[in-house]
């Protein structure tokens, strides 16, 4: 649904924000900049920048209507610690190196978060979220994955099993991963898995370390 000034809202955002917000506020260095990769509506942002302060919350949108969504979201609700979204696709690493504009941000990021966007998305975009979080992270720094997995390469609800193919109708590339081969490609890019906990709606929320 969009709003008249461009907001748009996603119904998921109301179940699952308070419980996110739980597990970051655990794992989350206490300081830094934070950054959001695939922001989509900007609810996330405007929920969770105040509640963490004093860390800095820059968000980032690579499609055009999401993008005006999350600005209208921020000027609807603004906070001196969250920043409009940058324009980034991770479909490869280059977006962590193509240019300074991460080395401006102050304080530097340390942390790198992302909320529902592997599943809709092609692998590569997973490949290139990990592989660009171990370009920017310092050593300690957080990555933090939320959605719905396979396991074992099985799905654990039939709601699950549902919903991927659903996914994959609507895109051949898209769809529920498993959750051991995202630990894999973390654990390629120097990422240690800390912790996974269970979320509303079968989700899960991967914690990985940077080495």
């Amino acid at each position: 649904m969009r709003l008249p000034d461009n907001r748009k809202y996603a119904p998921a955002v109301q179940r699952n924000r308070e419980p996110i917000l739980e597990i970051l506020e655990q794992v989350l260095p206490s300081q830094g900049t934070i950054l959001e990769i695939s922001s989509g509506t900007g609810e996330h942002a405007v929920f969770f920048a105040p509640r963490l302060r004093p860390r800095i919350w820059q968000t980032s949108e690579p499609d055009v209507s999401s993008r005006e969504s999350v600005v209208a979201w921020i000027k609807n609700s603004p906070t001196d610690n969250l920043y409009f979204p940058l324009d980034i696709d991770v479909s490869s690493t280059e977006w962590a190196v193509k240019s300074d504009r991460f080395l401006k941000l102050v304080p530097p990021i340390n942390a790198i978060v992302n909320i529902n966007m592997i599943h809709i998305a092609p692998w590569i975009a997973c490949l290139g979220l990990i592989g660009g979080a171990n370009l920017i992270l310092p050593t300690g720094g957080i990555l933090y994955l939320y959605g719905p997995y396979k396991q074992g390469q099985k799905h654990t609800t039939s709601s699950n099993e549902a919903f991927d193919i659903s996914l994959r109708a609507q895109n051949p590339e898209w769809g529920v991963r498993n959750l051991e081969d995202v630990i894999a490609v973390a654990s390629k890019e120097n990422f240690n898995l800390l912790g996974i906990y269970n979320m509303p709606a079968n989700n899960l929320s991967l914690v990985f370390q940077h080495q």
